[in-house]
């Protein structure tokens, strides 16, 4: 099935990159696009069987992923995040998931994890209350995950929790204008103390012990693994996919070109053309063999029924964050050597360079944090992250 997926989403990508300029003016993905994906099967594919999921090999999403983001990154970039968000949900108990996919297979998801709400414990649950940033194509999701902080009484934070809510419980506020990312819709979301009941929420304290309660539900190896290693490869996967498809708009546009100055001829003859294109081109290959071999040695672990080891889960993120890091040298190499074109707003090269930079800002392709993390384990040193 994964590789039906595979086929459909192919078949996509010429409209999907026809699309793309419009996309950006939008500020949000069509819904035409999301109803073709969702019809592809792209947000079913880390979905629980049980439920109507594909429960595919992640390393099928992640290559989903790099295709649709190379034909614009916008659309690749919601279809990794909402794509994500079904395997998340298959973490929360079995009360949850019933009520998610209670209408069907192809309930869609949108997210804000960082924990700026606030939850307070009252009877059978929570009260949820605050505003979060960054919910991308949340305008298509009917629920959403949004990270809060349990206060305690005496008013101080005890605990970090994802809330699960409806669409029909918070109100989306149009604020997303960017530079890169344009067509992601990342608006935001507030929600006005609403109740939400304790089977609707998990403790992010859960995610890194690989103990959440939808696993004794889900038992097949795809939710074993780290959220620290599936969410955070979610978010690069998107930007190296970016620079892979701008790199072949490049090769395309940039082949027959004749050099107005410099001596003249063709640009294909240009050495240093050559020597860009080798380059850029290596640092995407190196990022996404380095990032499928760490996913792919987690995922046959758990499939084996082995714990996953820290060493390995330390290198997952190494690489996924330095696999965000070749990715800006690339599309920099590219977007500088392709000269006066790639300034044009509407141009591929321009679009994929802004979108690849947009994308490096989020919290989990943050290198340096990421790195000495990584420092800390190979010294012995204990190792406390949520993205771990």
């Amino acid at each position: 099935m994964s590789r039906e997926v595979l086929d459909h989403v192919r078949d996509l990508l010429p409209s999907i990159a026809a699309r793309a300029e419009a996309t950006d003016q939008a500020r949000r993905v069509s819904v035409e696009t999301v109803d073709e994906l969702t019809a592809a099967g792209m947000f079913r594919m880390l979905q629980p069987k049980k439920y109507g999921g594909l429960e595919a090999d992640p390393l099928a999403f992640y290559a989903a992923v790099r295709l649709i983001s190379g034909a614009c990154g916008s659309t690749g970039w919601v279809s990794s995040v909402m794509g994500v968000h079904p395997w998340q949900v298959a973490l929360f108990p079995k009360a949850a998931q019933d009520e998610v996919w209670a209408s069907g297979p192809d309930t869609l998801l949108a997210s804000s994890y960082a924990p700026v709400g606030q939850l307070k414990r009252t009877d059978g649950g929570f009260r949820l209350k605050g505003r979060w940033s960054f919910s991308s194509g949340c305008d298509h999701a009917q629920w959403l995950l949004l990270g809060a902080l349990v206060i305690g009484p005496t008013g101080n934070p005890v605990d970090f929790i994802t809330a699960l809510v409806p669409r029909t419980d918070l109100e989306i506020v149009d604020v997303w204008d960017t530079v890169g990312l344009r067509g992601t819709g990342s608006n935001d979301v507030v929600v006005d103390d609403i109740f939400v009941p304790e089977h609707r929420t998990l403790r992010n304290f859960e995610h890194s012990r690989l103990s959440g309660p939808g696993q004794k539900v889900n038992k097949g190896p795809l939710y074993r693994l780290p959220f620290g290693a599936v969410f955070t490869t979610t978010v690069t996967a998107p930007v190296l996919g970016a620079v892979a498809g701008c790199l072949d708009s490049y090769v395309g546009e940039m082949a027959d070109r004749l050099r107005l100055s410099l001596g003249g001829g063709r640009f294909a003859d240009d050495q240093f053309a050559q020597v860009a294109v080798a380059r850029a081109s290596s640092l995407v290959d190196a990022s996404i063999l380095q990032m499928d071999r760490n996913i792919a040695e987690m995922y046959a672990a758990a499939s084996a029924g082995r714990e996953i080891p820290m060493e390995l889960r330390l290198r997952t993120r190494r690489d996924q964050v330095l696999g965000a890091e070749r990715a800006l040298e690339a599309i920099d190499i590219l977007f500088k050597t392709a000269g006066g074109s790639s300034l044009h707003w509407s141009s591929a090269i321009s679009r994929a360079w802004r979108d690849a930079h947009a994308g490096s800002v989020h919290v989990a392709n943050d290198v340096e944090r990421t790195l000495a993390l990584y420092g800390k384990g190979v010294f012995g040193i204990t190792v406390e992250d949520n993205l771990i």
